[in-house]
């Protein structure tokens, strides 16, 4: 081997050293500046998730809110109904006043919710049905319901009843809301449903946006 070749391959090492805390330095500073970069990126982001989660919360809020509207003025004029008298001062008939039948069907509806509200309250307490994640409710075979064939037969058909009069309910609040079209009514119900759950009592069975079902 040239002893002038080994002498400067020792030489170019010896520079090469000298390059290296510089190169070392380089590659630290870069991965700081990196990590800076990747960090914004995250927190944009992040940022923009949080603006979306807001969003949707605010929409699902303002959609309960109108729904609760919804039921609210409907309920009022059930009262109303009842409250009118049938009478003038005089004693006699007057003329009835002409409800739009979408309109009547939703009224009655809601009479008859409160007529059967105890029996779905108590068939709620026992377990024999419990909120759906549709907005309906949904029904639980128990020990009772599988012994006693006229209780069962009872509570399917009060609770059928319940979940008509909701679907009614519902319809008439889509076909009453400019904001709303037919097509939103699986919308509404799962809406409807989210308010059954905050409402429900503890011990009660209610189904998660997810199909679970658990205990209140």
């Amino acid at each position: 081997m040239d002893p002038s070749s080994t002498k400067r391959g020792w030489e170019d090492l010896e520079t090469l050293k000298q390059y290296v805390p510089k190169i070392m330095n380089f590659f630290n500073s870069a991965s700081k500046l990196l990590a800076v970069v990747l960090l914004l990126m995250l927190a944009s982001c992040a940022e923009k998730l949080v603006d979306v989660n807001v969003t949707i919360v605010d929409q699902k809020t303002a959609l309960e809110n109108q729904i609760l509207g919804s039921y609210e003025e409907l309920g009022n004029e059930v009262l109303l109904l009842a409250s009118v008298r049938s009478v003038d001062e005089e004693g006699k008939l007057k003329p009835a006043t002409e409800i739009p039948k979408g309109k009547l069907n939703a009224l009655r509806a809601m009479q008859r919710q409160e007529f059967n509200r105890d029996d779905i309250q108590a068939f709620k307490k026992s377990l024999v049905t419990g909120e759906g994640n549709d907005g309906l409710l949904k029904f639980f075979a128990t020990e009772r319901t599988k012994t006693d064939a006229k209780f069962k037969e009872f509570a399917i058909a009060i609770i059928a009843e319940e979940n008509a009069d909701r679907l009614t309910i519902l319809k008439r609040i889509v076909a009453t809301n400019e904001n709303f079209t037919d097509k939103d009514l699986a919308k509404v119900q799962i809406i409807s449903a989210s308010l059954n759950r905050d409402n429900a009592k503890p011990g009660e069975k209610i189904q998660q946006e997810n199909g679970d079902w658990t205990t209140r």
